[in-house]
């Protein structure tokens, strides 16, 4: 009985990696090879693809990826920061109306971004924000989902014993919060992080809509010209292929950085504190 079980998660496997597989091999072959050769055996193009890749209009691709890093990294950081004090204050106080924001936010994760893209817009073009890098930063530092992820986190990571400790000690909330909270709280705003900046890294539609000039594409954007254009100029496909390939390092060296946060014990910040 357990071979089934094995067999569909090898089956599962599979299916997530092959396409991983494709690019990593794609993007070895030069655009000759791409079309002319078995699916699955390397080129000998990478460092021309890399190379023609950097070239490509005085190097916008890395113009793209540095926006992404922006928009991902400052978001991300921007979005922990709102949904640890958001969850922390949902965990920890008793005030009026807290259950129902708690349900509005559980509505808010259930409900799909491209309602909200539309909306958004109209909001960025009245206070003339539209067009801008504002305009895709700060849609995203609300997230239910991060709100919802911390305030869960802190009602099992944050004893109120501990809290109740340090207000008897003389500290004020905000000292609490900081010298007490938050430690406890790292490991879970770590995943929230994780979870914040591969969705914004990832983000096409809330760009497609608010950007028009090129210059300030993530690299999702960027690479979707790249492949409408390559319809009309088929040598485009091995550039968009190899920028897929290095669209998915940093996320991955970005996931090897920051897994160590995932071990340290639940009470490590107490104990530090």
């Amino acid at each position: 009985m357990a071979l089934l079980p094995t067999a569909v998660l090898l089956l599962g496997a599979l299916y997530c990696l092959i396409p991983v597989a494709w690019v990593l091999i794609a993007s070895t072959k030069a655009g000759r090879e791409l079309f002319s050769t078995f699916t699955f055996l390397p080129g000998t193009g990478l460092w021309e693809n890399i190379s023609d890749l950097s070239a490509y209009r005085d190097g916008v691709y890395w113009t793209w990826m540095a926006n992404s890093a922006l928009y991902a990294g400052v978001g991300a950081l921007l979005s922990t920061a709102v949904s640890a004090l958001a969850g922390y204050a949902l965990a920890m106080y008793r005030f009026r109306g807290r259950e129902s924001i708690f349900n509005i936010l559980l509505a808010g994760v259930l409900m799909p971004p491209v309602i909200l893209a539309v909306p958004q817009y109209l909001l960025m073009a009245q206070v003339g924000l539209a067009g801008t890098r504002w305009s895709v930063l700060l849609p995203v530092i609300l997230s239910p989902y991060g709100i919802y992820l911390a305030r869960i986190y802190a009602a099992a990571a944050v004893p109120r014993d501990v809290v109740e400790s340090g207000r008897i000690d003389g500290a004020g909330e905000w000292r609490v919060f900081r010298s007490i909270g938050l430690p406890m709280m790292l490991p879970g705003l770590v995943t929230v992080f994780l979870f914040q900046f591969v969705a914004i890294w990832n983000n096409f539609l809330l760009p497609y809509i608010m950007l028009s000039d090129d210059e300030r594409f993530p690299i999702t954007l960027g690479l979707f010209t790249l492949l409408n254009q390559g319809a009309s100029a088929p040598a485009l496909y091995t550039l968009v292929i190899t920028g897929s390939l290095l669209a998915i390092l940093p996320l991955i060296a970005l996931f090897l950085v920051i897994q160590r946060f995932w071990s340290l014990d639940l009470l490590s910040g107490a104990v530090k504190s």
